[in-house]
């Protein structure tokens, strides 16, 4: 989850955007800080082409896939989508703060 999930939320919820609204001007802000992002790390040499070229083809065919399918979707529907989506990644996010941190901490309190 990153700040893109934030300003959609505050535009939907604050800001009483409509939800295709609210994540086109999310991508409208994402796009120029991705640019930036893949300047800089093209410049320092972190990049793995081999991995980079799949995940980009496949990401503009998603992405376009994604958006015709999204642009025609009802806006409630898109809004409980995104919901669920959102409570996926906690989920997720919750469950890799475990594995790594409760664990570690389990691991260290049996050797002592």
């Amino acid at each position: 989850m990153g700040g893109g999930t934030i300003l959609i939320l505050l535009l939907t919820f604050i800001l009483h955007f409509d939800q295709h609204l609210a994540q086109a001007t999310n991508l409208v802000f994402f796009i120029p800080t991705a640019l930036a992002a893949t300047t800089i790390n093209i410049k320092n040499k972190n990049i793995n082409w081999k991995v980079a070229i799949p995940v980009f083809i496949t990401g503009i065919i998603g992405g376009a896939i994604s958006a015709s399918i999204s642009s025609n979707m009802n806006v409630e529907t898109l809004k409980k989508l995104f919901g669920a989506f959102l409570i996926i990644i906690a989920i997720y996010e919750i469950y890799s703060w475990y594995k790594v941190y409760i664990k570690e901490k389990i691991r260290h309190n049996k050797n002592i």
